[in-house]
Parts: structure tokens; C-alpha cells; sequence
């Protein structure tokens, strides 16, 4: 080979080298590109899935601090058109709840919604909460809503001529019509919360015995422990609404009081998610009287929209409106007390109850 011709050779393969060499690093190159873009991507999608979990985190402790529903329980309104201090409580009330920040699924009235149970005491109560746009409203009966039969003619309260023409039979007849009931007794489902609202079945027209206490019949008892046996082994709480208070563990009701009480403690007895409720006592959530108690069940005493009373059953304050609202949680229920009059929750009536 020439001298000139080894020399074309040697650029020749230089060259070739040149362009090997060149797409080497191109090769080279894209290679390590790749495998950044893949780990970038693989880094983007980590930190999206951890974005996304976090999220799911956020979402489900939201949804674990929102209440499944909520009710607010007004008790012994004591509606009348001769005392226009209970219709203004009441206003106050509905006032209150009108301009309120939390959702409130139901409105529960727990017991003597009118002072004496007659015609024109519920049509006032109707005139009243006929201005108002209110979730749905349902009750129970107390012992003044069988005062009808202290009512003479001439539109008196008169013991001497009682029963006055009148019946028990017809103060029942009148609530249930007002609320569009079979019986004074009845249940409701607010979402997945059970409400049992017990009712006084008779007064002293019927039962001269009974005076101002609870009389439940066998039939509204076996009807309450079939109601409670949908609650077995669920969890699940189940709240229920009685009018007049309980009286001490082991002894059966007398006047003002639950009368069954022995049977109705052990009814709930399997029962530890129970919320009992009930009014009769008017008393102050401030300055009386611990307000909840724990049993087997828990057990709240609520306070008067009405008529708020001291230690001496007095009305120290004819403007004062009370009442309570209860939260359900997945894991908890919350019952509070409410000054409707000033639109605030009282410190003193604050209660969180874990389930069980």
C-alpha cells in the first residue's frame, strides 16, 4: 500500500470511528435522559399517590368530625294564650334556631307542650310554629297536657267540679290529631338515629293513683322492649324521650315521676349506647342540679323553654329559654345546653359521651 493510500485509510477509519464514537454518546445520552424522565415520573406519581393519600387522610377525618345528624329537644313549652311569657320563650327559641349555624335535622318537643291541653292552647302552639319554616317536629305528652279536665265552663281551673264534662281519652285524642298519630306513643328514624318517644297513656280522670306521674301500659312497655331489641348487639345508640324524671335506682315511680321505673331500667340495662331524656323538673342548667347522670344508660334531665326554675321551683327569670341540642357521631354524641334567649351554649350543660 502507498504512503497516500495508507493515509486516505487511516482518515477513512477515523471518520467510521468518529461516527461510531458520536452515535455512542447520542446512545449514551438518551439513556441516562430516560432514566431521569423515568425517575422523575416515578418521583411525580409517588408524590401524587402520597398527595392523594394524604387527601383520603384529610377527607376521612372531616368525615369522622361530621355529625351524622342532629336534634334539638325543647321541653315544657307550657303553651297558653293566658301567659304570653311561654309564647315569647317559645318564639325565642324558634328564633334561635332559625338564625343557627348547625344543620338541625328534627325538632323534639319532650312533654308538656301546652299548659292545659286544651283547644285553644294548641291552637296557639299551632299559630306559633305555623311563622316558622322548622325541620320536622315531633313530641311526646306530659302530665299538662291532660289538664283539660281541671277546665270548667266558664273557663276556670276549678278542682271542685273536675273531671268538668271532660276525659283523659279526650286530651290523647287531641295531641295525636295535633301531630297526626294512632297513639301518644311512637317511634321515628332521624337517618340511622333511633328516637322512641314514650308517652303518659293516663291521668286522674282514668287513674285517680297515677297523680302527676308516667303511667305506661303493659302494651306501651312490651312495645318499648321490642323497639330497644333492634338495638341488640349494633352499636349503634338509640335515644329515647321520656316526660317526667325517673326516681332513685331500685324504686318504682310515685306522682311527677316514671311509675314502671324498675322494669324501665332493666329494659335498658343491655343498652350501654341508651340515651334516656326527659323534662318535668324546669330546672336551671345553671346553679340547680347535675343535668346528666350515668347509669347503665346515660341520662339527661333538660331544662324548660317556658318556664326556667331554681332549686325552690321558682321562676327567677320569666325571660329565660333553655333547651338542648344533641349531635350524633360515628364514635361519639355530644349534648349541649342552649340559652335561647342570648343565642348562646352554656358552659355548664356541655357533654361529650363516647360509644360503647
Amino acid at each position: 500500500m502507498s504512503r497516500r493510500a495508507f493515509i486516505r485509510w487511516m482518515l477513512g477509519l477515523c471518520a467510521m470511528i468518529g461516527v461510531m464514537l458520536t452515535g455512542l454518546y447520542k446512545l449514551l445520552k438518551h439513556s441516562i435522559e430516560s432514566q431521569r424522565q423515568a425517575k422523575a415520573a416515578a418521583a411525580a406519581a409517588d408524590h401524587d399517590h402520597q398527595r392523594a393519600a394524604g387527601a383520603n387522610i384529610v377527607q376521612a377525618s372531616a368525615e369522622q368530625n361530621r355529625p351524622l345528624n342532629s336534634f334539638m329537644l325543647l321541653s315544657d313549652l307550657h303553651i297558653t294564650p293566658y301567659d304570653p311569657n311561654t309564647q315569647s320563650n317559645l318564639r325565642k327559641a324558634l328564633d334561635d334556631l332559625a338564625r343557627f349555624g348547625s344543620p338541625v335535622d328534627a325538632l323534639i318537643f319532650t312533654g308538656d307542650l301546652t299548659e292545659y291541653g286544651t283547644e285553644r292552647d294548641y291552637q296557639e302552639l299551632r299559630s306559633i310554629l305555623s311563622d316558622y319554616q322548622l325541620p320536622p317536629v315531633y313530641a311526646n305528652m306530659g302530665n299538662h297536657d291532660y289538664y283539660d279536665i281541671w277546665i270548667d265552663r266558664k273557663g276556670a281551673f276549678n278542682k271542685d267540679t273536675m273531671p268538668n264534662g271532660k276525659t283523659d281519652w279526650q286530651s290523647r285524642e287531641r295531641f295525636t290529631q295535633f301531630f297526626g298519630l294512632e297513639k301518644p306513643y311512637h317511634d321515628v328514624w332521624i337517618g340511622d338515629s333511633h328516637i322512641i318517644l314514650l308517652s303518659q297513656e293516663a291521668y286522674v280522670q282514668e287513674k285517680p293513683e297515677v297523680g302527676e306521674g308516667a303511667w305506661y301500659s303493659d302494651e306501651q312497655m312490651n312495645w318499648f322492649a321490642a323497639k330497644l331489641k333492634q338495638h341488640e348487639g349494633s352499636g349503634k345508640p338509640v335515644f329515647v324521650m321520656t316526660h317526667q324524671p325517673l326516681p332513685p335506682a331500685g324504686t318504682d315511680g310515685k306522682s311527677h315521676q316514671l311509675i314502671r321505673a324498675k322494669e324501665f331500667r332493666q329494659l335498658l340495662k343491655p343498652y350501654p349506647n341508651a340515651f334516656v331524656f326527659c323534662g318535668h323538673r324546669h330546672q336551671d342548667f345553671v346553679g340547680t342540679f347535675d343535668h346528666y347522670v350515668k347509669e347503665t344508660f346515660h341520662y339527661f334531665h333538660n331544662s324548660s323553654v317556658g318556664r326556667v326554675m331554681n332549686r325552690q321551683f321558682r321562676s327567677v327569670d320569666k325571660n329565660r329559654s333553655q333547651g338542648l341540642f344533641v349531635q350524633v357521631y360515628r364514635d361519639k354524641v355530644t349534648v349541649r345546653g342552649r340559652d335561647f334567649a342570648a343565642g348562646a351554649w352554656l358552659p355548664e350543660a356541655d357533654w361529650t359521651i363516647p360509644l360503647k
